[in-house]
């Protein structure tokens, strides 16, 4: 990252390994990085923390739960100028594959990326990194 002041991010997976190996795999690129593992707890850390980004799964204690986080997030003052990627592992159970960028579905999918699961670590900082290099400029 270019900035010495480190990003911070917000990560809510219910997932305890993915949310460990996700963190210290975004430590280790420079960025701060607060976690949640539901989303009732990733909305108190949004609003207390106010995050650089947020990365949401999907999939937690309800099936939804990680859309109607993101959609909370982006309805928020603050939240509708950060970047929200949801990860999901839906198509990989179901082979319907979710997009963030396009037509109806961008209007009830309140985020800016869906990367499907597993992650590819590289794609996930390429990403991140777009959105600040973005909002930086």
């Amino acid at each position: 990252m270019q900035s010495d002041v480190k990003k911070k991010i917000l990560l809510v997976d219910d997932d305890l390994d993915l949310l460990e190996q996700n963190k210290i795999l975004l430590e280790s690129r420079g960025y701060q990085v607060i976690t949640a593992d539901n989303s009732k707890q990733g909305w108190e850390l949004f609003i207390s923390e106010k995050p650089d980004a947020a990365i949401l799964d999907l999939i937690m204690e309800e099936h939804d739960s990680g859309f109607v986080l993101s959609y909370r997030i982006k309805k928020d003052n603050y939240g509708k100028n950060i970047p929200v990627i949801v990860l999901t592992s839906a198509a990989y159970f179901t082979g319907f594959k979710f997009s963030a960028s396009t037509g109806e579905e961008k209007e009830w999918i309140r985020c800016d990326e869906v990367i499907n699961k597993p992650v590819v670590a590289d794609e996930l900082v390429k990403k991140l990194e777009s959105y600040f290099s973005l909002k930086d400029s």
